[in-house]
């Protein structure tokens, strides 16, 4: 009796071996668990430590000051900040170390001619002399770095005399100005006269013989704006095409080039708001098309060349002021644009300041120096320098590796140079170093729900449908066969879906367009007139073929439709589509010119229908399977009862199965929503991966994920640029979050609702 019980109670215990394997199996997907959070958790956190850079600002460390002569005129200094340069009034240039003894001074060799106005260019290390006579002595400062034995590093001054060029004969300068162009440079000159300030420029033709020797050819002096009253500064712009000079009154006019000539072609007053208020400094950022100008009220402003429509229609390139900046601490009296970037230094009675001026953005802010009289930001970027009337030479060290992020780089609308009004704007290289990096991810984040919408709106109606039809009417026989097919679809490799569209659906869709539409309206038409006669046959013609075997009379129909389409595809192009040829004056059927004439949208051969189209390809197998298979797991005795209370098959289908279904499916939707929101390949092969914010189903678009993988590799690391793509790597992090828990909390919701008790 004893033995029998004891056996009886241990056969009805577990091993304790499958214990020890239970619990071990247990922590070892405990630990799986926490690992793949951490996993997670880890990448983000590496993600925000990329990015975070962007949004700090400068960063400034005051370093030893150096003593320079007092009443200097300009200012070089080199790359490293070790040796500044100070051009003296007479043209002196008198090189000094950083405890104030001097390293050299050397003057050129102007026998007979004194030196009258001096203006400094450090980014080409050039000095440019004014003189007595009417002309213009051209040195180059000529800073040289070498490194000893040791390693260490020493600057040298290697300055020379490398041209002298008479452009006003005659006539003391007041100051002088130049700028290459790609065929030689413009000089312009102020002088005085009788009639009062006059404005001269000459263009010098530039040509470098066999030995590398340049010849200088000057042309015929032009006179710009005889007898202008009162000016205080002059500006000249990239290539010479355009001369701003500012007025005593506080006007701005501007001559443009005609031919040698240099007509007066705009006039406008600074700081419209603020009457009263009068430029006291103005500068050119790097580029040289944009001037900043500060008033004596404190208030700073941006004005640029940009298209502007006329009355008549025309567009003529004119000034626009394209930023208000923060106010200056009080009254403007100092300008320093860096030679790297858009930076600038803002000296102000009341602060000392770097600003962006893509941007408008303050990167740091001090107390006031006393009376600025130069300044500097080093081709590293990483020392500022101002220079006050003393001789003082204050320095300090910068911090700044990011001065083109921040929020409004990379979420706000923003006015770059040449455009138009603001604008969110990709583009972050280019073949010129002076162009402004536009790092707005809004086009790109534009181009991921949109490439996003478009392979929903063909994915879901096809893989849903298919879902329903295949877990409820297709034959058992048949749905073994087609399921695994569908899975297999989901294994081919984005890349070989994103080759066949770039090489032969884009040109497929573009030489046959209108076939495809009618294709795609005839399908589903053909379907519905199908399913509404099969549902009025009678009953006795309707049994002559199986159930589950209805589609087999729908196949033949729907390729009959589909080849009618195609051959009616000509007739109907030509019928709705045609334009008229301005070569030869005839009507042609062309879809594609006929859109841009309609819409005034473009149309590229790799576009959105063709994405969506391959996209929505690549996301039908997942919503497929997950779908079918919460459709099949409804319990049959729902839909027997169903059916019992006298439901037809399709009423029990959308008032029951669909329903009790609707968590499966709406995880089948997010997965594929976000199986499209993260697709790389595809979007890189079959678009024109341009950044443009259009809903025009015949444009390109850029996502996040296809920009990450095309520009990432070219990235330098630390940069911004790179630092930016890290960013939009955050922003899709964010997407999907954000979207998965909402569709979590729904399907959720939906479950509890739907569910079988």
């Amino acid at each position: 009796m004893d033995t029998k019980e004891t056996s009886g109670i241990r056969r009805h215990e577990v091993n304790p071996r499958t214990l020890a394997i239970d619990r071990w199996m247990a922590r070892l997907i405990n630990v799986g668990g926490v690992g793949v959070i951490a996993a997670v958790l880890g990448m983000l956190v590496f993600l925000v430590a990329q990015v975070v850079p962007l949004f700090r600002g400068a960063e400034l460390e005051e370093l030893p000051s150096a003593q320079l002569p007092a009443g200097v005129a300009a200012l070089v200094v080199d790359e490293y900040g070790e040796l500044p340069c100070a051009v003296m009034p007479d043209g002196e240039l008198r090189f000094h170390r950083l405890d104030g003894s001097l390293a050299k001074s050397w003057r050129p060799d102007l026998p007979g001619r004194s030196v009258t106005a001096v203006r400094a260019y450090p980014r080409d290390g050039i000095v440019l002399m004014g003189l007595d006579d009417g002309s213009v002595a051209e040195v180059k400062v000529g800073h040289r770095s070498r490194f000893e034995a040791a390693g260490a590093r020493v600057v040298e001054a290697d300055p020379a005399l490398a041209s002298v060029l008479p452009i006003v004969p005659g006539a003391a300068l007041e100051s002088v100005h130049h700028v290459r162009g790609p065929a030689g440079r413009v000089v312009l000159v102020r002088h005085a006269s009788p009639a009062g300030a006059r404005l001269v420029a000459v263009k010098v033709a530039e040509r470098r013989a066999l030995g590398g020797k340049v010849r200088s050819t000057p042309s015929a002096p032009a006179a710009v704006g005889a007898g202008l009253a009162g000016v205080v500064g002059e500006v000249l712009m990239a290539n010479g095409e355009r001369i701003l000079a500012v007025l005593a009154d506080g006007q701005a006019v501007v001559f443009a080039d005609a031919d040698g000539s240099y007509p007066e072609v705009q006039r406008f007053r600074p700081f419209p708001d603020s009457p009263g208020a009068r430029p006291t400094s103005l500068g050119l950022v790097l580029g040289d098309v944009t001037v900043v100008l500060g008033s004596d009220q404190g208030h700073e402003e941006a004005w640029s060349l940009y298209p502007q429509r006329q009355a008549d229609g025309s567009e003529v390139r004119a000034f626009g002021r394209i930023h208000v900046n923060e106010a200056l601490g009080g009254r403007a009296d100092g300008f320093a644009p860096s030679p790297v970037n858009k930076c600038y230094v803002a000296s102000s009675r009341g602060s000392l300041e770097i600003r962006h001026m893509t941007t408008g953005t303050v990167r740091w802010s001090g107390p006031p120096v006393e009376s600025f009289l130069a300044g500097f930001l080093s081709k590293n970027h990483d020392q500022m320098g101002v220079l006050e009337s003393s001789g003082r030479l204050r320095r300090w060290k910068v911090d700044d590796h990011h001065p083109d992020g921040g929020w409004r780089a990379f979420f706000a609308p923003i006015w770059y140079e040449g455009g138009t009004g603001p604008e969110h704007a990709w583009q972050s290289s280019s073949g010129n170093d002076e162009f402004e990096p536009k790092l707005s991810l809004i086009p790109l984040i534009y181009g991921t729900l949109k490439g996003t919408l478009y392979a929903m709106v063909f994915a879901l109606p096809v893989a849903l449908l298919a879902a329903v039809y295949v877990s409820q009417f297709l034959r058992p026989e048949l749905k073994r066969v087609i399921k695994p097919t569908m899975e297999i679809m989901a294994s081919l490799p984005s890349v070989v879906l994103g080759f066949l569209a770039g090489l032969w659906l884009a040109p497929l869709v573009d030489g046959h367009l209108v076939a495809l539409l009618l294709a795609v309206l005839a399908l589903p038409t053909t379907a519905l007139v199908f399913g509404t006669a099969w549902s009025r046959l009678p009953l006795a013609a309707r049994r002559r073929i199986p159930p589950g075997w209805e589609f087999a009379a729908l196949v033949p129909l729907l390729a009959v439709s589909v080849g009618a389409a195609w051959l009616a595809a000509p007739s109907v192009e030509a019928a709705l589509f045609s334009v008229r040829d301005p070569g030869t004056g005839q009507m042609v059927a062309d879809f594609r010119e006929w859109w841009r004439l309609a819409t005034g949208m473009s149309y590229d051969a790799r576009n959105s229908v063709v994405v969506g189209f391959v996209m929505g390809f690549a996301v039908i197998p997942v919503i497929f399977t997950i779908a079918e298979d919460a459709l099949s797991n409804v319990p049959p005795a729902l839909t027997s009862g169903s059916l019992a209370l006298g439901a037809s098959r399709w009423q029990t289908v959308w008032r029951v199965v669909v329903p009790t279904a609707m968590a499966g499916i709406f995880s089948a939707v997010m997965i594929g929503f976000g199986r499209a929101v993260g697709e790389t390949m595809i979007v890189v092969m079959a678009t024109g991966n341009t950044p443009v914010m259009e809903l025009n189903p015949f444009s390109g678009m850029r996502t996040l994920s296809a920009n990450i993988a095309v520009e990432l590799p070219e990235a330098p690391v630390g940069h911004t640029h790179y630092r930016a793509l890290f960013l939009g790597a955050c922003c899709l992090f964010l997407m999907t979050f954000v979207l998965n828990t909402a569709a979590e909390v729904l399907r959720q919701r939906l479950r509890e609702r739907y569910k079988v008790v």
